[in-house]
């Protein structure tokens, strides 16, 4: 297929989570990518693997006068700048903003941090669970006793990489219609932040309890939650809807042997049926009970599962890597995936420049 981002010239300065991220998913949807990294990084351990495919990998030392005008050449070719260093970090290497859109004006500069550019914050080291927990995401997530990060994707991925590459792509589209360069800011809090829209404004409207474990999303409700099966494995109910509930009674066989779901206090008796029912048989034997049907209930698959489920497996959502599966390209684009970049090559920037002229 034809790569919808073929031709995009995307220059990427080593950094970790979401800034790699970024670039393995502009990558996959065929924009050219130089990530500079520094000298002999060639020997350090891969600890992000396939995070890292499809690009043209050149090292310089940007503390050098030498590699601070390769870096500038490079800049001067490109449509898009990824970072993800602190703030002023670039600046104080003269490869700011400033430094760049003078050597490109129309240049996309996207920089990624945690607590964003300006901010009492700004200049604090953090991780995901740090910028989630300011924006009040952590706290909805988990059991009535303690929040639980839910891995770093919203933080990370979700409001970091994923808004890097909406600003990016935005700006890009000024850029077509101005011709002047984008500097964006792109900050993980402010993106989790973003994420949680619906949550708050449930809460504005008094539809949504500052309390963990009682509301429609946030486990309490006994039809959108997990439930172990014989075997110690679960699934996952989330049948919501009215005619879906039905449906999962029905399935279940406690179709009128339940008190009316409406009225919260019946709701643990509700729950403790569903678990005791659900205890009784194993998960693979549930998951193709359900199959075929609307209950909107699913197994809860492993890692090393997930990519072997016929679904995931005809859809390529997971491709074969090493010893094991990664994610596939997504999303599909005229009925057609695209396929994940090819590995990582070490080049000259000469060699880079070359490529892009291609």
């Amino acid at each position: 297929m034809t790569k919808v981002l073929a031709g995009l010239r995307v220059l990427e300065f080593a950094a970790i989570g979401p800034v790699p991220w970024s670039g393995m998913v502009l990558a996959d949807l065929g924009a050219s990518v130089v990530r500079v990294e520094r000298p002999g990084s060639q020997g350090e351990k891969d600890t992000l693997g396939a995070v890292r495919r499809g690009r043209l990998q050149v090292e310089l030392d940007l503390k050098s006068a030498a590699g601070r005008e390769e870096a500038l050449r490079l800049i001067a070719s490109a449509d898009v700048l990824l970072e993800g260093l602190r703030p002023g970090v670039m600046e104080r290497l003269g490869l700011g903003p400033a430094d760049a859109l003078a050597a490109n004006p129309r240049l996309v500069y996207a920089r990624m941090t945690g607590w964003g550019q300006q901010g009492p914050m700004a200049q604090e080291a953090g991780h995901d669970i740090n910028y989630i927990a300011l924006t009040g995401a952590l706290h909805a997530i988990g059991p009535a006793e303690r929040p639980v990060p839910p891995l770093n994707l919203i933080g990370d991925f979700g409001g970091g990489g994923a808004f890097l590459l909406i600003g990016l792509l935005a700006a890009l589209w000024q850029v077509r219609s101005s011709g002047r360069g984008q500097v964006v800011d792109a900050a993980m809090v402010d993106g989790a932040a973003t994420l949680m829209a619906m949550i708050y404004s449930r809460h504005a409207l008094g539809q949504w309890k500052d309390e963990r474990v009682s509301n429609p999303l946030d486990g309490g409700l006994p039809w959108y939650d997990t439930y172990r099966t014989a075997d110690g494995k679960f699934m996952a109910v989330g049948a919501l809807e009215p005619q879906f509930y039905d449906e999962l009674l029905r399935r279940l066989d406690l179709s009128g042997r339940l008190p009316d779901r409406q009225a919260p206090e019946a709701w643990p008796v509700i729950r403790a049926r569903f678990a005791e029912v659900f205890a009784t048989r194993t998960r693979d034997d549930w998951a193709r009970h359900f199959a075929g049907s609307d209950a909107c209930v699913s197994p809860v698959l492993s890692l090393a599962e997930a990519p072997l489920h016929p679904h995931n497996a005809a859809r390529g959502n997971f491709v074969a890597h090493g010893p094991g599966h990664v994610p596939g390209a997504a999303p599909v684009f005229d009925g057609e995936r695209p396929p994940v970049a090819a590995d990582s090559q070490r080049v000259s920037v000469q060699q880079a420049l070359a490529a892009w002229q291609r």
